[in-house]
């Protein structure tokens, strides 16, 4: 397993080679530490659909690529040989992490509630901020809007993890994004 991990992690450092908005290699890497910690804490879970589905997690972002299918997770695992079934329980873990696209829908699977919070858990907190900034610098958002990306999604996150570990880890990474915006405010002296 851990060279089908190796070729991922490169796969996605290529797939992700031009991108500086807070998706990519680093940000994948995250998540698998986080799904990887998680996981930990629930014995029932399949070590290697999280770890893969955690790395593979945006290889078809709708945000980022125009594909079907998962195409290019898809053609990832087929590559490494992967069995058609266990690629798609991957797959189907994967599917399940999008905020967008699955509002208010808990991950049916273990794997997609361990990779969903990986996932949300690098979109709070100190990194989660700097991402924040730099996917709304990257699309034309303003400071301001990106703000409000705060108050539309992030600050929602930390009560829809879906695992005790997940909540646990979200709550001191909540207040320092309350905490931020208290700055925001009061800098900008609204507050």
């Amino acid at each position: 397993m851990q060279q089908m991990i190796e070729a991922a992690k490169e796969y996605i450092r290529e797939l992700f080679a031009e991108n500086a908005d807070g998706h990519g290699l680093e940000h994948a890497l995250r998540v698998y530490r986080n799904a990887m910690l998680i996981a930990e804490t629930e014995p029932g879970a399949d070590r290697e659909i999280v770890a893969l589905g955690a790395l593979l997690h945006d290889a078809d972002d709708h945000k980022l690529f125009h594909t079907e299918n998962n195409a290019n997770a898809r053609r990832f695992l087929k590559a490494q040989g992967m069995e058609p079934e266990t690629a798609d329980r991957i797959c189907e873990a994967i599917n399940a992490v999008s905020f967008s696209q699955n509002k208010g829908k808990r991950p049916g699977t273990v794997e997609g509630q361990i990779i969903q919070d990986a996932d949300r858990l690098d979109a709070i907190g100190a990194i989660g901020i700097a991402r924040t900034f730099a996917y709304g610098g990257k699309h034309g958002r303003t400071p301001e809007g990106s703000i409000s990306h705060f108050h539309e999604k992030l600050l929602l996150l930390k009560d829809l993890m879906n695992t005790g570990k997940a909540k646990e880890l979200a709550e001191e990474r909540h207040a320092f994004m309350e905490q931020f915006l208290q700055e925001w405010d009061r800098e900008l002296g609204e507050k």
